[in-house]
This record gives C-alpha cells, sequence and structure tokens, in this order.
C-alpha cells in the first residue's frame, strides 16, 4: 500500500543506518510479519493498538516518525541513492 511504502521508506532512509543489528533484525520482522499491511499503519499512527510482539524500541521510532513534527513533505518514496551514501 502507498501510505506504507512512503512511510516506510523514509523511516529507513534515516533510521537503517545508525540502528543496531537488534533493532535491525526487529525492524525486520515488523515489516515482514503482519499479514496485512494496513495493520503496521495502523500501529505507526497510533490509530490501533501495537500488538505486545510487535511493541519495541523499533515501533516507537517508527510511531514518532509518523507523527512528521518537522512539518516536512512526504510525498513520495526516496530515490534509492541513499543505499550507496556513507552513513551520517
Amino acid at each position: 500500500m502507498l501510505e506504507n511504502c512512503i512511510l516506510l521508506s523514509l523511516f529507513a532512509k534515516e533510521n537503517l543506518a545508525r540502528m543496531s543489528e537488534e533493532q535491525l533484525n526487529r525492524y525486520d520482522r515488523l515489516i515482514n510479519e503482519p499479514s496485512n499491511d494496513w495493520d503496521i499503519y495502523y500501529w505507526a499512527t497510533e490509530a490501533k493498538p501495537t500488538p505486545a510482539e510487535f511493541d519495541t524500541d523499533v515501533m516507537a521510532m517508527l510511531r514518532e516518525f509518523a507523527k512528521n513534527r518537522n512539518r516536512e513533505q512526504r510525498l513520495r518514496q526516496p530515490d534509492l541513492e541513499y543505499l550507496f551514501e556513507p552513513p551520517r
């Protein structure tokens, strides 16, 4: 679903390079295990409570990112060039 593609790809661009191996594993589990993409979106936007098995530090980071406190325009996925840039 487009909303998750935008949310998760921008979150990944901003956070993956700084995450520990354990956090990366929790992120991988989050984006691959739930069978319904809407669940991830509802949890990230706090429209529905996150089940305990996915309520981790990574989900807390994603919820905070979804709040978009800086009011950034998030209209499309990032270009993939960031994958080849050195981590900040």
